[in-house]
């Protein structure tokens, strides 16, 4: 099982805005570039997303994952709020659990997007890559990536670039904390 993040955060640590607005992100341009994220994407067997990033996404035309299957966390959420038609589920459960379902049915690469939902893989120690692409742009106020941890938590940089018009874009593998 491999998870990864693949986010985008303002210079001040934000992925969206108070209400949940992308509208600060670059626009793909039509054949322009798209910061590795189709090569990311391909590369994964399963997207988890949150509540509230789904609520973000749910009305996208067209649907911008295609056949990829979803899971949705929500402990709110019924599958009659799901759209018909496309793989999406819900769990409410534990992340362990999850990714133990999944694994038994054979996915094996997990790409998980929401603020929420990272910093939840990241304290069960569940998350082994992050690539985190800085917008140069200051919010000052939104949705914060990364809050409050119990411990810290260390990173290795696997590669940095940066971007026409300023972005940054850095892949870190999470260490684990060595049995001792």
């Amino acid at each position: 099982m491999h998870v990864a993040a693949y986010l985008a955060a303002s210079l001040d640590g934000m992925i969206a805005r108070e209400d949940g607005a992308l509208d600060w992100l670059p626009q793909p341009q039509e054949g322009g570039e798209d910061y590795g994220y189709a090569e990311f994407f391909a590369g994964r067997d399963v997207l988890v997303l949150g509540r509230r990033t789904f609520e973000t996404v749910r009305d996208f035309t067209p649907w911008p994952y295609g056949d990829k299957p979803v899971v949705v966390l929500s402990r709110t959420l019924a599958p009659a709020d799901l759209p018909a038609g496309l793989p999406l589920r819900l769990h409410a459960g534990p992340l362990p659990e999850l990714l133990q379902t999944l694994v038994a049915e054979g996915l094996q690469r997990v790409y998980a997007d929401g603020g929420e939902v990272v910093r939840g893989f990241i304290a069960a120690g569940l998350l082994d890559e992050l690539t985190l692409t800085t917008v140069p742009v200051l919010l000052g106020r939104g949705r914060p990536l990364f809050g409050a941890v119990e411990e810290d938590v260390s990173l290795e940089l696997l590669e940095s670039r940066s971007f026409a018009g300023g972005l940054v874009q850095s892949r870190y593998r999470l260490q684990r904390p060595s049995a001792g």
